[in-house]
């Protein structure tokens, strides 16, 4: 890619992305998740594709913070060379994801439960088996779903941790250089009209969850990090489990940057999902 299309990208206030929201019906939607190596992800439901204004949070005069919008920015320099060694993130990436989010948030206990990589190049998913990007607008957990996953994960300790305040945070990065191709378009949680959340039953192989999907509304407002470099990591807040006015759920996708060139890098990428505990 050249320094021109490079520099141009960075000083944008925004692109135009296609993002792919749902709406509404009286059935509830399902969501079949992609298969690492395999399948890409199946949605049921009426999509609905809409052009918005995604604009760059570089150039923004905001302070993004999770409380306020729902996700942030924040240095991180990982210590692990190959993320797709599993031994490497499970000993060392793990610990570096639950200090980053305990500094962010403040919380007293935060645990990692789970992680995921993604690609957008067929060739790396069958190869590395990693999944595509999850391009249908979408945010991880419901008021149900993020307790209940609390109970499946920590047993005995569940209720005890249940009983004060609790989120879901995840930790996004990337795996191999600067990102251009598929970043993440984040809704500022303040515009997140909570009607718009649509429960969606999430059909995994394993074990049947529920996300929520999103109906498009003018007063959404979207952002995103262009050229995300390897020392940076993208904090997102999918559940919260206080009702004070502080972000709940920021809901996000994947979409096709119409900045990036023909020659650009394709996407690898790594989330890291943690329970925080106040």
């Amino acid at each position: 890619m050249s320094d021109a299309l490079v520099d141009s990208e960075l000083m944008q206030s925004f692109v135009h992305a296609r993002l792919i929201f749902l709406v509404k019906s009286s059935e509830k939607p399902v969501n079949i998740p992609s298969i690492a190596g395999g399948e890409p992800e199946r949605n049921t439901g009426l999509a609905d594709e809409r052009d918005v204004l995604v604009h760059n949070a570089r150039r923004s005069d905001e302070e993004f913070t999770l409380d306020r919008h729902g996700f942030m920015l924040v240095p991180q320099v990982s210590r692990v060379d190959d993320f797709y060694d599993d031994a490497a993130i499970e000993s060392v990436h793990h610990d570096e994801v639950a200090s980053v989010i305990k500094h962010a948030t403040g919380a007293r206990l935060v645990r990692v439960f789970d992680h995921t990589r993604r690609s957008d190049d067929p060739n790396v998913i069958r190869l590395k088996k990693t999944r595509d990007p999850s391009r249908t607008v979408h945010n991880d957990y419901t008021t149900r779903s993020a307790p209940q996953r609390v109970r499946d994960l920590l047993g005995d300790e569940a209720e005890a941790l249940l009983s004060r305040r609790f989120a879901i945070v995840n930790l996004w990065r990337s795996m191999a250089g600067t990102v251009h191709r598929s970043p993440l378009a984040l809704c500022d949680a303040r515009t997140v009209d909570e009607a718009d959340l649509i429960a969606t039953e999430r059909r995994a192989r394993n074990r049947i969850g529920e996300t929520y999907r999103l109906a498009f509304n003018e007063n959404q407002r979207w952002y995103y990090f262009p050229q995300m470099q390897s020392d940076e990591a993208l904090l997102i807040k999918t559940f919260d489990s206080i009702e004070d006015g502080r972000a709940r759920f920021a809901p996000h996708a994947a979409f096709e940057n119409p900045s990036a060139g023909a020659s650009a890098a394709p996407r690898q990428s790594i989330e890291s999902r943690a329970f925080v505990f106040y």
